[in-house]
């Protein structure tokens, strides 16, 4: 049976979809986007400052949803420039301990609320 994750530590769904749902011991994060959840709003403009804030929002429903960020199995990073890479890469190696989870970072066109970043997680209960 599958089980909606809610937490008030990060942005609230700009859309009809959980922040996470649970299935058994599998835990499905929807993309996250640097929304600040104490104000609502996008307040980080560089890429790092947006990974940073993608990552404290992950951290956040991975926790409410009894995980942390070393139970992350697969990521998924969406940028809006490539370019970036690199930056992103340095602040996304500082929220994942070894063994670091299978990752897929894609180029798109255009993020939600033009964002440089989105990340998505997979996660494994304990």
């Amino acid at each position: 049976m599958k089980e909606a994750i809610h937490t008030d530590k990060a942005p609230q769904a700009l859309g009809p979809y959980s922040q996470a749902v649970r299935h058994g011991q599998m835990v499905f994060c929807s993309g996250q986007v640097p929304i600040n959840p104490a104000t609502g709003a996008i307040e980080a403009v560089g890429i790092e400052d947006q990974t940073r804030q993608v990552l404290e929002n992950l951290t956040a429903v991975l926790k409410a949803a009894g995980c942390g960020m070393a139970d992350a199995v697969k990521t998924t990073v969406f940028l809006t420039d490539m370019g970036e890479f690199a930056a992103m890469n340095k602040i996304y190696g500082e929220y994942f301990p070894a063994p670091c989870p299978a990752r897929s970072t894609i180029q798109v066109g255009r993020l939600p609320k033009d964002v440089k970043v989105e990340i998505e997680v997979i996660a494994i209960h304990p």
